[in-house]
C-alpha cells in the first residue's frame, strides 16, 4: 500500500484508509462488533494504517471497537475522529469551549488513547469555523497533550478556505467523480497551507459502485431512502448530493468511459490521481468490501483522456446541480 505524506502531521498514510460510518453494520441494520473487528483486522492485515471515526458512528460504538483493537494492537493505526453532531440542537450556540474538552475526554476514553492523533470538526453549521474560541479550545487542548493535531470535516468548500485561517491540520471533504468543485480553489489553497486532505464518500454512497438500478432499494432506516432530499441532515451527503436517476445515467457513462461494469475501484483511483489527497476513506460493513475497495491500489494510473471525460461528464450533467450548493 503506497503511502503519503498527511500534510503538516508529517505522518505517512497510507493512501487508502478505512471509513467507519458503516462499521459492524450497515445503514438501518443493528451494529455487530464481531464483524467489526474482523473488519479492523483485514484494515491492519492489508497494511491500511488510516481510520476514520466519529462519536456518533454506532452511537459510540464504532470508537469502542476501534479501542478494543488498538489496545491490542499498539503503534498499528492513526486515528482521526470527529466530533461536535451530538450537539442537540446541532447550532452554532452549542458549540462551546466546554462541549469541544467533553468530546475530546470522552472519544479519549472510548479510543483508549492517552491523545488522539486527530480530531474534526464533524460539519458544524458554517459561522463555527469563524469562532475564534472552539479553535483556541482546541489548540489549547493540543498545547495539553490531549491531541497530537486538528481540523475540520466540512460541507461546503467555502467552510474549508474558512478554517485555514487557523491553524488547522487536516480538511476532510466529500470528493469524487460526482463532486469536483473542491479541485478549484480548495486543493491549492490546501497544497500551499501543507493541510492534509482526507477525501470522504468517495462512492458516492455506492452509486459510484455500478451495482444499484433503478429498481435497488433501501432499508427505510437508510439515509439513502430517507435523507435524498436532506430531511435530517445535509442531503450531500446521500449520493453527494446528486439525484438518484441522474447519478444512475452518469454512472452508465463511466462504466462505458473505463469499458467496464466494476468501476468502484477505478473511482477511488480516480480520487487518488489528484496529489493533494492525503487518503482516500471508503467504508466497509463487511471484511470483504474492504479487501475488494483496496483492489485500487493496484489500478494502473488512469490516462489523461479518461481523466477529462470524466471531467467532461461531470461539466455537462452535474455541475450546475452541486458547484452552486456545496
Amino acid at each position: 500500500m503506497e503511502k503519503r505524506i498527511f500534510g503538516k502531521t508529517g505522518v505517512e498514510v497510507t493512501e487508502i484508509g478505512l471509513g467507519t460510518w458503516q462499521l459492524g453494520t450497515g445503514w438501518g441494520r443493528p451494529f455487530n462488533k464481531e464483524e467489526a473487528m474482523r473488519i479492523l483486522e483485514a484494515a491492519d492485515k492489508n497494511d491500511i494504517n488510516f481510520i476514520d471515526t466519529a462519536d456518533v458512528y454506532n452511537g459510540g460504538e464504532s470508537e469502542k471497537a476501534i479501542g478494543d483493537y488498538i489496545s491490542s494492537h499498539p503503534d498499528r493505526f492513526y486515528i482521526t475522529t470527529k466530533c461536535g453532531r451530538q450537539l442537540k440542537p446541532h447550532t452554532d450556540e452549542s458549540y462551546t469551549p466546554e462541549a469541544i474538552r467533553g468530546f475530546v475526554e470522552d472519544s479519549l476514553t472510548r479510543l483508549k488513547m492517552e491523545r488522539l492523533d486527530m480530531i474534526l470538526l464533524h460539519c458544524p453549521p458554517t459561522s463555527v469555523f469563524k469562532k475564534d474560541a472552539i479553535f483556541n479550545e482546541l489548540a489549547k487542548l493540543k498545547s495539553e497533550g490531549k491531541l497530537r493535531d486538528y481540523g475540520v470535516s466540512i460541507e461546503k468548500v467555502e467552510e474549508g478556505i474558512m478554517a485555514m485561517e487557523y491553524d488547522i491540520a487536516a480538511i476532510e471533504v466529500i470528493f469524487n467523480m460526482f463532486r469536483l468543485k473542491p479541485l478549484d480553489e480548495l486543493f491549492p489553497l490546501c497544497k500551499k497551507n501543507n493541510v492534509g486532505v482526507i477525501a470522504r464518500v468517495p462512492l458516492a454512497s455506492g452509486l459510484l459502485t455500478g451495482k444499484y438500478t433503478i429498481n435497488t432499494t433501501f432499508h427505510e432506516k437508510d439515509h439513502r431512502s430517507y435523507n435524498r432530499e436532506g430531511k435530517s441532515f445535509d442531503k450531500g451527503e446521500t449520493f453527494s448530493g446528486v439525484p438518484y436517476e441522474i447519478g444512475l445515467e452518469c454512472v452508465e457513462e463511466i462504466k462505458k468511459i473505463f469499458g467496464t461494469e466494476d468501476i468502484a475501484p477505478i473511482a477511488i483511483k480516480w480520487i487518488l490521481m489528484h496529489d493533494a489527497v492525503s487518503t482516500v476513506i471508503p467504508g466497509a460493513s463487511r471484511a470483504e468490501q474492504l479487501v475488494s475497495n483496496i483492489k485500487a491500489a493496484e489500478i494502473p494510473a488512469l490516462t489523461n483522456e479518461q481523466m477529462d471525460k470524466v471531467k467532461e461528464l461531470y461539466d455537462s450533467r452535474l455541475k450546475e446541480i452541486i458547484h452552486p450548493q456545496w
